[in-house]
């Protein structure tokens, strides 16, 4: 019968680990080359789409609902029917809402760079000119979010993320204090890593708590509303009404995509803004461009015509992905079970299993990982500026691997957990 490895004797520890590096070495042997480190869509899942290419663009068939020529100039905002589905999506309306390209991130790039230099509703000033700007950033989180802020210099503020979105007593207790503090990024269905779903209470702290800064925002990435991995659609909360009823309407600023809906390099993001935050960003956003692809737009709006276009869709995928994640939340209890070295989420969507390693071992995981041929996402990636003070955190990504390829990789990532582990009380007095 196993025990917790910090119950263990040395000498049993010791036993232990020859015993897993001669299962480490067995697999190193055999030179693999496994990937779980990005939350890619399998090449399964992006042939549920194929309708996306075979729904043929001709010079008869490529006039939009109100007959616009997609090929041509023109639209700024996109086409209506894909405002219309977007607002199905985010809950906006389709009138606040712009379509961009095929990327989200590029949206949310633009919008904290150019608040850098313009400003937002609301604000006395461009960010940019204060002494100090910070933003919020639940943790652990996604690492494209701290990237932006890091390129820009805005300072970080992690906020530990409960299961139900942030601890809301931290980020009320900051914002009502320090007026440098200019917004928080949040994901509030499934989030990037943890699943967590934001309960209606935060939401609506978010959007009623008192903030010292007067154009406090709300960057809100919206990436997995539908992204189920129990075949049941989460009911969404109402961000922007929220805002609006709250006395706060310039407060979000909503992203969505069809990434990992359709195509994950080709599908279509929209970012929604209230008028008042459409003013100020509409005279920076002509200046980039003139229309997005509404080739494209056309192409999505003809195979997603409505939101439960999307949920059919949705679901299978959930019938692709559910297998992966149950084989590799299966494969470490069976590995695992009894040692008390590791433990892990069990998410109802999104991409992620989120698992957490004994303390000052999770790069050293990562490490044994990455010699044997598994490739995982940085340990800490999910902190500002890849710091995780505990060291403990790790992001697995089981969507792109092939079944089989998941077995040996949930195999050899159990076999470094234990062998970190028993390195760490190894070297304990």
């Amino acid at each position: 019968m196993r025990q917790p490895l910090c119950l263990l004797s040395k000498e049993a520890i010791s036993e232990l680990y020859n015993q897993k590096y001669s299962e480490y070495e067995q697999l190193f042997s055999e030179h693999l080359s496994l990937n779980m480190a990005r939350g890619k869509p399998s090449p399964e899942q992006l042939d549920l789409s194929e309708d996306i290419l075979t729904s043929v663009i001709t010079n008869q068939d490529c006039f939009s609902r109100d007959n616009v020529d997609c090929r041509n100039y023109g639209e700024f905002y996109g086409l209506k029917e894909l405002r219309e589905l977007f607002s199905q999506i985010i809950n906006v309306p389709s009138e606040n809402i712009i379509i961009g390209g095929n990327s989200s991130l590029t949206l949310m790039y633009d919008t904290v760079s150019r608040a850098m230099l313009r400003g937002v509703a609301n604000s006395p000033r461009p960010w940019g000119k204060e002494k100090t700007v910070k933003m919020i950033c639940p943790v652990p989180g996604y690492d494209r979010h701290y990237t932006i802020c890091e390129s820009l210099g805005i300072e970080m503020i992690p906020v530990p993320l409960t299961g139900n979105g942030p601890d809301m007593d931290m980020v009320e207790s900051i914002v009502s204090n320090d007026d440098s503090v200019k917004g928080i990024w949040i994901i509030p269905v499934y989030s990037n890593p943890t699943g967590d779903i934001y309960s209606e209470e935060v939401m609506k702290r978010l959007a009623s708590m008192d903030a010292k800064a007067k154009d406090f925002t709300i960057i809100c990435d919206d990436a997995y509303p539908f992204h189920t991995l129990n075949g049941t659609f989460i009911e969404p909360i109402n961000l922007f009404s929220l805002c609006e009823e709250a006395g706060h309407p310039d407060r979000p600023i909503i992203f969505a995509s069809t990434s990992k809906i359709s195509f994950a390099a080709g599908g279509v993001s929209c970012i929604a803004m209230s008028d008042n935050n459409l003013k100020i960003a509409l005279p920076a956003l002509q200046a980039q461009f003139i229309c997005m692809d509404k080739v494209n737009q056309l192409r999505h709006a003809k195979v997603f015509p409505d939101i439960e276009h999307i949920k059919k869709r949705m679901i299978q995928h959930c019938d692709l992905l559910r297998p992966k994640f149950d084989l590799v939340e299966n494969g470490l209890s069976e590995y695992l079970s009894g040692f008390s070295v590791a433990q892990w989420n069990h998410p109802e969507g999104g991409y992620f299993i989120t698992l957490k390693v004994t303390k000052n071992t999770a790069k050293r995981v990562v490490e044994l990982c990455k010699k044997a041929g598994l490739v995982l996402t940085s340990a800490g990636a999910g902190f500002p500026f890849s710091i995780d003070p505990d060291d403990t955190y790790i992001r697995l990504a089981p969507s792109f691997p092939s079944t089989e390829e998941l077995r040996t990789a949930t195999k050899l990532l159990s076999v470094c957990i234990i062998l970190a582990s028993c390195e760490y009380y190894l070297k304990e007095e």
